[in-house]
């Protein structure tokens, strides 16, 4: 087991400005992108599909500004509820509730704070989403204690990660369109791919402090299972496009995203952390193939009159 080194002397003091700046940048994760990434594509793919090519503008700035404050307060929440076992973890270690950067006070204030600032913006949408977005703030705090009672919180972070396709559908034509639920389900089955994997960076570690996961609960199937999961998240991206009428340029971006899966599972073949990391790093390049599908579609779709 590794051990925290929470009095590290080369960690900043909290009480100057630079390190308080630091803590607050870092347990928000601006400085690790990807999973603004993850949370953004998802969104992105539902508001144009229902929006026929391109969102209003004003329900454009409204999802850009929750993805980034959403995802900030998922991660508070997140390390608010590891911070006694994030300094055991190898990858965790250096997280500011753990180094002392920030306090729990303060990582509870900003969480609020940042809930009240997604409350603020979802308000500028309509009843239906202001509704669902309720499902998905509950979905996003309790998330981080699912590692707890179940060894599959990847479930509850694709549910998390996918409430933004209903949301999106319901700002721009106020209702839930069934063929939504196929978007819906392809991207949960993507985010317990790609967290699988991230999850078996950390399998040696999670066993030894009793944090569940996928990974640990797959053991020696983990491939097989997300090749699995792959195949069915590229099912339910095909009848996305049967249920659209999205055209060839979409089905040539689902076509290069079953590449893209076949790629990920060699790399995880030998089940190195360095490899299962850099497989669920390069997940991000999935979220825009889809999205350029979609927006493509349109595009053509518009060129061409049809």
């Amino acid at each position: 087991m590794t051990t925290p080194f929470p009095d590290n002397p080369s960690q900043p003091d909290p009480s100057e400005l630079g390190g308080k700046v630091r803590g607050y940048w870092e347990i928000m994760r601006f400085h690790k992108p990807i999973g603004t990434w993850l949370l953004a594509a998802p969104t992105a793919w539902a508001l144009v599909i229902a929006s026929a090519g391109w969102p209003e503008p004003r329900i454009f700035l409204v999802f850009s500004l929750g993805i980034v404050v959403m995802r900030a307060a998922g991660c508070v929440a997140n390390d608010l509820a590891d911070r006694k076992m994030d300094g055991f973890v190898a990858r965790t270690q250096q997280r500011p509730l753990v180094t002392g950067l920030m306090s729990a006070r303060e990582a509870l204030t900003l969480l609020l704070l940042l809930l009240v600032a997604a409350l603020i913006l979802v308000s500028f949408t309509n009843a239906l989403t202001i509704q669902l977005s309720l499902v998905g703030a509950v979905l996003a705090m309790v998330y981080p204690y699912m590692k707890r009672v179940t060894h599959l919180p990847q479930f509850v972070l694709g549910a998390a990660f996918s409430w933004a396709i209903p949301m999106a559908f319901a700002a721009v034509t106020n209702r839930l369109d069934p063929g939504l639920w196929w978007l819906f389900a392809g991207n949960l089955l993507w985010t317990v791919v790609y967290d699988t994997q991230y999850a078996m960076v950390d399998r040696e570690d999670d066993l030894s402090i009793g944090i569940k996961s996928t990974a640990i609960l797959f053991g020696h199937l983990d491939r097989r299972l997300i090749a699995l999961m792959q195949i069915g998240a590229l099912g339910c991206f095909v009848q996305v496009g049967l249920v659209f009428s999205l055209g060839w340029p979409y089905q040539l971006s689902i076509g290069c995203v079953a590449l893209l899966f076949g790629w990920h599972q060699w790399l995880i073949r030998g089940r190195e952390e360095s490899a299962c990391f850099k497989a669920f790093n390069q997940s991000k390049w999935i979220g825009l193939i889809i999205l350029l599908g979609i927006v493509g579609h349109f595009w053509v779709a518009r060129v061409s009159g049809t």
